[in-house]
């Protein structure tokens, strides 16, 4: 009987406790907050600045190829 009965007052309320929190996470992640166009703009700046920084190195590395011995 003891086991039962700690079941329905401890772990229940524990499940109920959890679902709903989980619940709230999932409902604020499906609506994140709007970006503005100053904040849109910089995050196009820094993909820009990433992919030109990306293909220079490219460049370098077909410069310096190196054998590599595995």
């Amino acid at each position: 009987m003891l086991p039962w009965l700690l079941i329905a007052v401890v772990l229940v309320p524990l499940l109920v406790i959890a679902f709903a929190a989980a619940r709230r996470t999932k409902t604020a992640g499906e609506h994140p907050v709007p970006e503005d166009a100053a904040t849109q703009a910089r995050i196009e700046q820094e993909f820009t600045e990433a992919e030109a920084y990306q293909e220079q190195w490219r460049e370098e590395e077909k410069k310096h190829q190196r054998d590599t011995i595995l």
